[in-house]
Order: structure tokens, then C-alpha cells, then sequence
């Protein structure tokens, strides 16, 4: 089983930087697959990113590539979302979420550990 801690949201100006944080305990973390997920106010929960095990591999969401860097620290236990280029678009709870497959999924239902997550808000 995996605990998944999210931090590091807050208010950011468009065009502003963040950085989440998704802490994760339990026993062999380093061989989940990790995702970044969020849900805006009256949406679906989107896709945003995923980063293998190992973190060699990555993924991305068309709407965050180029803007979004996904990356992990095994030696912690710590996955990152740094988030630079913000637009008020981007405004959303932000989850993370772990799963043991041999490939990428964006689909939520494949994820079987979540965070309870962080609040990114982000002004025009």
C-alpha cells in the first residue's frame, strides 16, 4: 500500500511558477508509476503528467507540455510538478496518484492510490 501527501499549492499570478510536491510512503515506492492529476471547478479530473519508476520515463498532457516538468527523487520518496508559465486555466485541485503498470495511463481509473491534494489558483 502507498500514501500519497500533496503540498505546495497556492495563489500565483498568470504567468508565475509553482512547485508541487507529492510525498509517498509504503513499501518499494520506487517501482510506481506516478501521476499528476487535476480537476478545475465544475470539470472532469484531467491528466496532466506521469513519470515511471525509475523517472527516466515521462509523459505529459498536450495543454501543460513544454510548460510542466514531471520528476521524482527515489531517495526520498518525493515526486514533483514544477509549473512554470502559469495561466488562470491551469486553476485546479491538483492529486497525485500511484499505480504499478508497464506503461503510462492517463486514465484515472487505472490509478489506484490517491492524495487528498493541493489547491493551485492562479489570477489574470
Amino acid at each position: 500500500q502507498v500514501q500519497l501527501v500533496e503540498s505546495g499549492g497556492g495563489l500565483v499570478q498568470a504567468g508565475g511558477s509553482l512547485r508541487l510536491s507529492c510525498a509517498a510512503s509504503g513499501r518499494t515506492v520506487s517501482t510506481y508509476r506516478i501521476a499528476w492529476f487535476r480537476q478545475g471547478p465544475g470539470k472532469e479530473r484531467e491528466f496532466v503528467a506521469t513519470i515511471a519508476g525509475s523517472g527516466v520515463s515521462t509523459y505529459y498532457a498536450d495543454s501543460v507540455k513544454s510548460r510542466f516538468t514531471i520528476s521524482r527523487d527515489n531517495a526520498n520518496n518525493i515526486v514533483y510538478l514544477q509549473m512554470n508559465s502559469l495561466k488562470p486555466e491551469d486553476t485546479a485541485l491538483y492529486y497525485c496518484a500511484a499505480h504499478r503498470a508497464p506503461a503510462p495511463s492517463s486514465d484515472p481509473m487505472q490509478y489506484l492510490y490517491w492524495g487528498q491534494g493541493t489547491q493551485v489558483t492562479v489570477s489574470s
